[in-house]
């Protein structure tokens, strides 16, 4: 049986019976919460959807016969057998994950473990001067396919992280790529190029999904993520859900006001936090720093390297004891911790991430953002709220996109089987 029959479309669920259209939204439902939630128990399935145990042996022992799910070990037990555990099957369907920076591409596939098969790192690329993001997308993704040799039958869709102004709903980017067809959005004119569902967001909405779902935010009901690379992007969970506002735009955190009369924004506006708190301005001062005099060992690059100089390749300095570039992030620190504090006071988390290029810094950010939170936070808020680094490493943003592609997918079956 290949995967996609499991996925069905309107008609086919027309033409099904109440009973079929039942079993089917019953199945997709288990394999969801097998998917984000790893392997379980029968009685925690039954417990989860409410429904009687040989109601969900009989829809298992489908999943199983018809190759979606397996029994893998034993669950845990208060007294006598334990338990069958079931999780998916290996390597049963596959999502491309691609991430969109400033001067380079990521892209992975990913299996329905979330197993990495194969990655692209590093592929040029110049966000500001793209004009056809679409064929180079499309290429160099199939290229990673061909080369990964998984039928592309069992590739169930593409998820594209980008920075900017993105909304999911609407399939477009505000920032970035405006110059695509105007008729239609950016994410049908891949979704048409590709021929598989295509979906975009932004990196930090990415970073949060990641976190929400396979991460240390998983089963909290109030954090914060915030991404930190060359700009600052932020993630929000409340009260167990990703929040995403009106429009879809919520969390556009490093365009809060901070300095009167600052340096001027690519937004348009000045004083932004991310003109003091983020990669651009990290690269900025130590281009700054370096042309004045100051001694690093970053003064040893040529003018070109110095031009092009990348937020890792200074917190890599710090982490080697360079002096200047300890103090050129522990003033970002400074900043980002006053627009921490605002977030704290705001939003009163439990937990807050730090995920991205800066948490390779370690204390070299955390120190500072916790001294500026000491200074500019009310205590008895301060106090209640964890910071904490992302253990998702370098991946974290692609697990996002994988996310949204598995989130859209396993909706749109459960929506269209509820609404006929």
């Amino acid at each position: 049986m290949r995967n996609l029959e499991l996925l069905i479309e309107q008609e086919q669920l027309e033409n099904s019976s109440n009973v079929e259209r039942k079993k089917h939204l019953q199945k997709i439902k288990i394999l969801q919460n097998l998917y984000f939630q790893g392997a379980q128990t029968n009685t925690e399935i039954c417990d989860h959807f409410n429904i009687s145990s040989p109601t969900s042996i009989r829809l298992l022992n489908q999943l199983i016969e018809e190759g979606w799910i397996k029994k893998d070990g034993r669950g845990k037990s208060a007294g006598g057998r334990k338990p069958d555990l079931y999780t998916l099957q290996e390597k049963r369907f596959y999502v491309v994950g691609i991430q969109l920076e400033r001067f380079k591409i990521k892209m992975a596939i990913f299996d329905n473990h979330n197993n990495k098969i194969l990655e692209y790192e590093d592929i040029p690329f110049q966000i500001e001067e793209e004009k056809s993001i679409v064929d180079h997308l499309f290429e160099t993704t199939n290229s990673l396919v061909k080369e990964s040799d998984i039928d592309s039958s069992d590739l169930l869709g593409i998820g594209i992280s980008m920075p900017g102004l993105v909304s999911s709903r609407e399939g477009k980017n505000f920032t970035y790529f405006l110059n695509e067809e105007d008729s239609e959005s950016l994410e049908q004119v891949l979704k048409k190029k590709f021929g598989k569902p295509v979906f975009i967001l932004n990196d930090a909405k990415s970073a949060c999904l990641a976190e929400f779902n396979f991460g240390l935010a998983n089963q909290r009901k109030n954090v914060l993520v915030i991404s930190m690379d060359w700009g600052i992007g932020l993630g929000i969970i409340i009260e167990g859900k990703v929040h995403q506002g009106s429009s879809g735009f919520a969390g556009e955190f490093g365009h809060i006001p901070l300095v009167d009369d600052g340096l001027l924004c690519h937004c348009g506006k000045r004083g932004c936090l991310e003109t003091v708190a983020s990669g651009m301005a990290l690269a900025r001062m130590a281009k700054e720093g370096i042309k004045a005099g100051e001694s690093s060992i970053l003064s040893k690059f040529s003018e070109k390297d110095i031009e092009r100089l990348q937020p890792e390749t200074i917190i890599a300095a710090a982490n080697k004891g360079d002096q200047f570039a300890i103090n050129i992030l522990s003033e970002v620190g400074i900043n980002l911790g006053k627009g921490i504090a605002i977030l704290i006071q705001l939003f009163n988390p439990e937990l807050i991430i730090l995920e991205g290029k800066f948490a390779d810094a370690d204390k070299f950010i955390t120190t500072p953002i916790q001294q500026s939170m000491n200074t500019y936070c009310m205590a008895q808020l301060r106090e209640k709220t964890k910071i904490s680094l992302s253990t998702l490493g370098d991946d974290s943003v692609l697990l996002g996109s994988v996310a949204t592609v598995m989130e859209n997918i396993f909706e749109k079956q459960i929506t269209l089987a509820n609404n006929l």
